[in-house]
């Protein structure tokens, strides 16, 4: 399996790469940054730190968008850390980043082994509207894409309505939700529900070595974060979810055929993703649908990104 990860590392990032880097079956062709959980060149010094931590040096990253089509950029750091990786003090790169943006790696990549190559999506969605600039056929040179982002019948993380990687960029995601790729949307319906609790974490701090020793650094001060939302000692675990869904799609045991939208002007709702749930609707739709996860074996995928850890 071909695999170009589109993100915006961010501690759950890091997870999802460490996670996808430990699947045999995975190769990772490309990493594209954006800006997001912190600036873009923070991102993309974190994605080299990152693919060399957990054994995948040797994968081409490139910097992608600085900001989003339109609105000023919106940075996580309350949630990430001053340096995107919960203030963690990591060995520095010994690579650098291509010099092709992210949005131009990917179409090359896609356009040399067309219908090959998965794509993952964890951040913004703006570098992959640039590259549908760029190649109008992007949908049908990618075999499948899966988005982290969204909230459909559950609040927004970032406004009571929106999900922080579409709030960042409306028209991006509203372009690419509707380009028709062969599209999952992991939304915050699942990942919401998807929690690392504080067994899970203590079980984690007891692996030896370092790309678990890190991670569970990452982790603390992550679940720091979270632990004031939730009210108990356990985080989200957003970017590897769905990661894991676009190794294994069976960890989705129900989903639904839907199109989805975003909201581009509402004074209050600006971000939110409006999916038809309706069994029948009387109005034709053309636009593609995407699959839309709305339930997923928890305890398996903790189990699994608990071993990738290892």
């Amino acid at each position: 399996m071909q695999v170009f990860v589109d993100c915006d590392p961010g501690i759950d990032d890091a997870l999802a790469l460490a996670y996808l880097a430990a699947q045999p079956e995975v190769r990772l062709v490309g990493v594209g940054t954006v800006y997001g959980n912190n600036a873009v060149d923070v991102t993309t010094d974190n994605a080299l730190r990152l693919l060399e931590l957990y054994g995948a040096r040797d994968v081409p990253v490139a910097a992608g968008a600085g900001r989003p089509l339109v609105q000023p950029p919106s940075l996580a750091e309350s949630v990430h850390g001053r340096n995107g990786l919960g203030d963690v003090v990591t060995p520095g790169p010994q690579g650098t980043a291509v010099a092709e943006s992210a949005a131009e790696l990917l179409v090359r990549l896609v356009r040399s082994a067309p219908g090959e190559i998965d794509v993952l999506a964890l951040g913004p969605l703006t570098n992959l509207a640039l590259a549908l600039g760029l190649e109008p056929e992007l949908p049908r040179l990618v075999r499948r894409l899966v988005v982290m982002g969204g909230a459909v019948q559950v609040p927004g993380n970032v406004t009571p309505w929106a999900e922080a990687n579409v709030s960042n960029d409306p028209e991006a995601a509203e372009v690419v939700l509707g380009a028709g790729f062969d599209l999952t949307l992991v939304a915050l319906d699942v990942t919401m529900r998807t929690l690392a609790d504080a067994a899970w974490l203590d079980e984690l701090a007891a692996v030896p070595g370092e790309r678990a020793a890190m991670s569970a650094r990452f982790l603390d001060f992550y679940t720091g974060w979270y632990s004031r939302a939730l009210g108990e000692r356990a985080c989200a675990m957003h970017d590897p979810l769905a990661a894991a869904i676009l190794v294994d799609p069976a960890l989705v045991t129900e989903s639904a055929e839907v199109p989805v939208r975003v909201e581009l002007r509402g004074e209050y709702t600006r971000g939110l993703t409006v999916a038809d749930l309706r069994r029948w609707s009387p109005d034709s739709d053309s636009r593609p649908a995407v699959t839309l996860a709305t339930e997923v074996n928890s305890a398996e995928f903790l189990k699994r990104m608990l071993n990738a850890l290892r």
